[in-house]
């Protein structure tokens, strides 16, 4: 397998194209695309209305199925293609194009390359779809690149989430801004930006609390801390990575929404795409959501979490059904 790594001076994470611990989407979801067209010889109306069954089951969605079928309709009136294992490859193609799409929309840091410095990244999401472990990891990853980072500890109401992140920063020698449980957010993710600020720090990371059971205070606390943020380096933060567990797949989605409602998210984290058949769910997130996935988490070391690559990614998904 080829390697690919972020340019000299970026965030440097092996990617192994071809490979992302999808083994069990590969199964579900496209295995379902394989039965729908086995056994047929020509590309009609029941072979699309199998696919488009295909994709709504496998957690691809409703209006991100139905724009993936449109264009498959419109490349087989185009193309003249009547084969189903031309088929494949069309969805192949066209699922990428979306894909691809969908991430540059919103992609004004491409390969996350830390153009501001320090450069801010507001972490948010629910609780208990990997947020802490997945900003541990980024922390990591980006101390293995050579980059000074601070990380703040602004989850202040669950002292799991305190006790988690600053367990991940000492294994990775990395700075953690922690003022106790209950202290404010907002003061946090202030003293945080300052000592970067001060100590000339390459990235600054700030966990925030992962609650969603009132909108109104989920926007006020978040606006609270971005005004803090900004108050401590103008400008700042550059990023608001949301964290999403794909297993939970069109819940995902619905988080996305909620979240996306009440801040500037400007891009994805996916946990546990390792151990889930609901893959698929990156298709619509990407979509409906126009944001650009930023990493991706396929298991529990740092070297686990990946930067995405959307080529990539459905390239690995399609490859098992061209070689049967």
């Amino acid at each position: 397998m080829k390697t690919k790594t972020a340019p000299r001076g970026g965030f440097f994470v092996p990617f192994r194209m071809g490979f992302f611990g999808l083994d069990k989407t590969k199964a579900g979801f496209f295995g379902k695309l394989v039965h729908a067209v086995a056994g047929k010889s020509t590309v009609d109306d029941e072979v699309l209305d199998a696919v488009e069954t295909a994709l709504v089951t496998s957690d691809v969605g409703i209006e991100t199925t139905l724009e993936i079928v449109k264009r498959l309709e419109a490349r087989v009136a185009r193309d003249k293609y009547v084969g189903t294992d031309q088929l494949l490859q069309l969805l192949e193609e066209e699922t990428e194009g979306l894909l691809v799409e969908a991430s540059q929309k919103r992609m004004g840091n491409p390969g996350f390359d830390l153009p501001n410095r320090p450069h801010v990244v507001l972490v948010v999401g629910v609780n208990g779809v990997g947020k802490t472990t997945s900003i541990g990891k980024m922390a990591a990853r980006w101390k293995a690149d050579g980059k000074k980072v601070v990380v703040g500890a602004a989850d202040t109401f669950r002292a799991a989430a305190v006790d988690q992140l600053v367990r991940w920063c000492e294994r990775s020698d990395v700075e953690c801004v922690n003022l106790g449980m209950n202290a404010d957010p907002a003061a946090v993710a202030f003293t945080t930006v300052q000592k970067a600020v001060e100590q000339q720090a390459d990235v600054v990371l700030v966990d925030t609390a992962g609650r969603l059971h009132n909108k109104v205070n989920l926007m006020n606390e978040l606006a609270k801390i971005k005004r803090a943020v900004e108050k401590a380096l103008p400008g700042a933060p550059h990023e608001v990575l949301l964290v999403l567990d794909a297993s939970t797949g069109q819940n995902a989605l619905e988080q996305a929404k909620q979240f996306a409602a009440v801040t500037n998210v400007t891009g994805l984290v996916l946990t546990k795409l390792d151990g889930t058949a609901r893959g698929g769910v990156v298709l619509a997130l990407a979509h409906q959501m126009a944001m650009p996935v930023r990493f991706s988490g396929t298991g529990e070391r740092a070297e686990d979490l990946h930067v995405f690559e959307p080529r990539a990614f459905v390239r690995s998904l399609f490859e098992p059904l061209q070689e049967h």
